[in-house]
């Protein structure tokens, strides 16, 4: 296993930013500079700092109110050229630059019990903005798995034709972000991507992330929520930058995650093998969980290049070690979409 494990967040971003030569050839087809909207958060850093490294000779643009300042000048020392907007006021999308590919990565999900409309101005209205500024833009739309319903764990997840049935207003508001998009795409040809993604993991943040502190911490793992998916990050943005060339109209849709269905309980048990620790476990699992089947990704990208073994190793190696961590839980856990 050529497993490569960073040591401090310059390795980690330099690792989750390196693009395979697939991705290269996907930009290389397709021209023009580009802009990553939604730059600040927990993908957006090395999505754009690995657009930088697969397509040279172009100007990266990060747009984020960049509220973490050492964010913006980890991207900007990459050569990225950052932007700061804050993107529900419609005045600063006027100052946005006009490029022909777009990234977005805007949304919230954290802290939205008690700030339900925010959340639907965020998710809902805020891509409106994107989709009236960038009609004539090809754009790859970050959505999310949770916009399907619950299924049997057996049953290989959900696919992109499935109809949705999203739990809770976060859920919710991420299709209302789908349909504005589909919306827009109708309305002017506009040709998107709609990325439904669960669960990306790096060492900062993620599920794996999430069960090494509890096991550390010598806290029960809930199993009720029996399985999940699990892709690293790096393999993540390699995808989405792919998929611009998907981009359609109506817009395409792409589930993006690993092949396989995880139980939570095995979960644990690998990662505890690692620490040297047993995982006490609660809960009961339930019989449905929230799953996405990649069969599409992996017929049309090949599969992720970094396995399950490899993820668990690196990401609980660097907690245990005292690695930063973000401390923004995934709540994968939650069953009442109430996040």
């Amino acid at each position: 296993m050529n497993d490569p494990r960073p040591t401090d967040e310059n390795e980690l971003e330099n690792l989750l930013s390196e693009p395979e030569a697939a991705t290269v050839a996907a930009l290389e087809s397709v021209p023009g500079d580009i802009v990553v909207l939604g730059a600040g958060g927990k993908m957006g850093p090395t999505l754009a700092m690995m657009l930088r490294k697969a397509a040279p000779g172009r100007t990266i643009y990060a747009v984020s109110r960049f509220s973490d300042r050492q964010v913006k000048s980890r991207i900007e020392a990459k050569g990225v050229e950052t932007v700061e907007a804050d993107l529900l006021e419609e005045a600063a999308w006027k100052r946005l630059p006009d490029v022909p590919n777009v990234f977005y990565l805007v949304g919230m999900k954290f802290g939205v019990t008690g700030q339900q409309p925010l959340t639907w101005a965020m998710n809902a209205y805020v891509p409106a903005l994107a989709a009236r500024r960038y009609h004539e833009s090809r754009i790859v739309a970050l959505s999310t798995g949770n916009v399907y319903a619950f299924v049997a764990p057996d049953g290989g997840g959900s696919r992109e034709e499935d109809e949705p049935g999203p739990v809770g207003e976060y859920a919710q508001s991420c299709l209302g972000r789908e349909r504005i998009f589909q919306h827009f795409s109708s309305c002017h040809g506009t040709s998107v991507t709609l990325i439904r993604l669960n669960y990306a993991n790096e060492c900062r943040y993620g599920i794996i992330v999430d069960l090494t502190r509890k096991i550390l911490h010598e806290e029960p793992v809930d199993v009720t929520m029996g399985a999940v998916n699990l892709i690293w990050q790096g393999d993540a943005n390699n995808t989405i930058i792919r998929s611009l060339r998907l981009a359609d109209s109506p817009p395409a849709i792409l589930n993006v995650t690993g092949r396989e269905t995880v139980r939570v309980r095995d979960l644990a048990a690998r990662i505890g093998a690692v620490l040297g620790r047993e995982p006490m476990l609660t809960g009961r699992e339930a019989d449905s969980a929230l799953l996405s089947n990649a069969s599409r990704c992996v017929e049309t990208f090949g599969p992720p290049a970094t396995s399950l073994d490899e993820m668990v190793e690196r990401i609980a190696t660097w907690v245990a070690s005292g690695g930063k961590v973000l401390n923004k839980p995934t709540k994968y856990d939650v069953r009442d979409g109430r996040f």
